[in-house]
């Protein structure tokens, strides 16, 4: 719809990284991490964060996930400064728009892949018995129907990066984080698990952000942030 002066108002991107700065202060001085990163994502993209070790990038996905704050700037969700939210709605935003996959994927010991996979569910009030039954659904689709029951020592590497994925998808996030998803795996296995994240963001439309060193996985998605010395090289 035309507003009053008959042009069109203006699309808010869907996320927004606006002047992130990032320092952090000890033993007298101060470092900074990142120095005012900028750029937008659409709503269904796929977009590998990338560069050398040190120069910023798992901070700035924490940032973007919320797990940590900027020193200033912003990340603005649909037009919301996200860290302008109450820690309480910032929590709640956190377990429903956002999956997280890290490195390594830090699954509970003491409980099955099922119990794994729900987990958010729970914390989130959902109902035990409907939180199962999607589980078990999502477990299925990762190829680890037979591994529902299992705990994450009675499987292998890749299976448990699989019920990862599983437990990132649980709440249905609109925004799936990664850090190094593949870089605990061999190259096989590594291969199986981005291909998978590639088909979710493919076949369910969620927005996919990849911190990765492995330049044949960056050069798959569909666009490309190199991180150096804490600013973007390109975009």
């Amino acid at each position: 719809m035309n507003n009053i002066s008959g042009t069109n108002s203006p699309v808010e991107p869907f996320l927004k990284i606006e002047n992130l700065i990032k320092t952090f202060e000890g033993n007298g001085a101060k470092t900074e991490v990142l120095k005012e990163i900028g750029f937008t994502i659409d709503k269904g993209d796929k977009c590998a964060i990338t560069g050398p070790s040190g120069a910023g990038k798992s901070t700035l996905l924490n940032i973007i996930g919320t797990l940590d704050k900027p020193s200033s700037g912003m990340v603005v969700y649909r037009g919301k400064n996200l860290f302008s939210y109450s820690q309480k709605k910032l929590a709640e935003f956190r377990n429903n728009k956002l999956g997280f996959i890290f490195q390594f994927h830090h699954l509970l010991p003491e409980f099955n892949a099922l119990e794994n996979t729900i987990m958010p569910a729970l914390i989130a009030g959902e109902d035990k018995p409907a939180a199962e039954k999607k589980g078990v659904q999502l477990l299925e689709k990762m190829g680890l129907k037979n591994r529902v029951t299992h705990k994450p020592g009675e499987m292998s590497g890749g299976e448990q990066q699989r019920v990862a994925v599983a437990r990132a998808l649980i709440m249905e996030p609109e925004i799936l984080l990664a850090d190094e998803p593949t870089g605990n795996l061999d190259t096989p296995t590594g291969r199986e698990v981005f291909n998978l994240l590639l088909e979710l963001n493919s076949n369910l439309g969620i927005t996919l952000i990849i911190v990765t060193h492995n330049e044949e996985f960056a050069l798959k998605m569909s666009r490309k942030i190199t991180v150096e010395d804490g600013k973007i090289k390109n975009r």
